[in-house]
């Protein structure tokens, strides 16, 4: 497990540096026998939190989850708590960056690199999926391509900025007194275009925090512009779930089999190609 500080040109966004970096953590198992696969699929994990933390239980405990199952993956602790869009959207661009730039050294794919996001952790992933070729991203980081997410898995997410908000995430993101352009631009589900990637949803119907018309919006805007997605909405359980098992609870609801298997459904879709 190594850990790396992003090197993120805040300056040309008109932002000031963090005092603390963002940082990415890789989760990755190598192997060196003759024929073994070398390239793997790749996913990049933006913990939930508000935009006020990073959750550690959304964290390394899903990284550890994915790497089991052949899936490299990195942890991405990025900036919070008042710092100013698009500064954590940079950091996850970058990480998405230097996943692909060292593809080769890391055993990955660079044609299969996913962002996956909880919570507020779902809204940054789901922000580089609609944001990735937008001149907020371009005109700091260069050429998209590079930053380009191929797909996005996006797990109880804050996606509106309207009625069904999390408006805690949005305070944090944008300030309580947004511009009508700001708060258009971190309404997620007004900004799907055909070039936006394939997503996997997951979130339950009874969250009193985060509200599954979120999902939902999101998940109509995908089908309005023929975007493949694979949705999952479970009956109860709340919110912050994470793998919804023993591994990841902080009290007994989190342990709950009933929305367990999203992540057993999440790795055949990844091994599917995203459909």
């Amino acid at each position: 497990m190594d850990t790396i500080a992003l090197q993120v040109p805040y300056e040309k966004a008109g932002l000031q540096a963090p005092q603390t970096p963002a940082t990415l953590t890789s989760v990755c198992v190598a192997f060196t026998e003759e024929n073994h696969m070398q390239n793997r699929p790749a996913v990049i994990i933006c913990p939930g939190g508000g935009y006020d933390y990073c959750s550690e239980r959304e964290a390394l405990p899903v990284a550890y989850r994915f790497a089991g199952y052949g899936v490299q993956a990195f942890v991405l602790e990025y900036s919070t708590y008042r710092k100013p869009f698009p500064m954590a959207l940079l950091e996850l661009a970058a990480a998405v960056a230097y996943v692909r730039a060292n593809a080769q050294q890391l055993q990955v794919d660079p044609d299969r690199i996913a962002v996956c996001g909880f919570s507020a952790g779902g809204h940054l992933a789901a922000s580089l999926g609609v944001h990735w070729n937008h001149a907020v991203v371009t005109d700091v980081l260069g050429d998209p391509a590079a930053y380009r997410p191929n797909a996005q898995i996006l797990c109880y997410p804050v996606i509106t900025a309207g009625d069904y908000t999390h408006q805690g995430s949005i305070d944090n993101l944008i300030g309580e007194n947004p511009t009508e352009e700001q708060r258009k631009m971190v309404a997620l589900e007004q900004q799907v275009s055909a070039d936006t990637p394939p997503a996997f949803l997951w979130h339950t119907s009874d969250d009193g925090c985060v509200p599954v018309r979120n999902s939902l919006d999101f998940m109509q805007a995908l089908a309005l512009q023929g975007i493949s997605f694979e949705a999952h909405i479970y009956p109860m359980g709340g919110h912050g779930l994470s793998l919804s098992d023993e591994t990841t609870m902080s009290g007994p609801w989190h342990d709950n089999p009933a929305c367990a298997p999203w992540f057993a459904s999440c790795i055949a879709w990844i091994r599917r190609g995203y459909r």
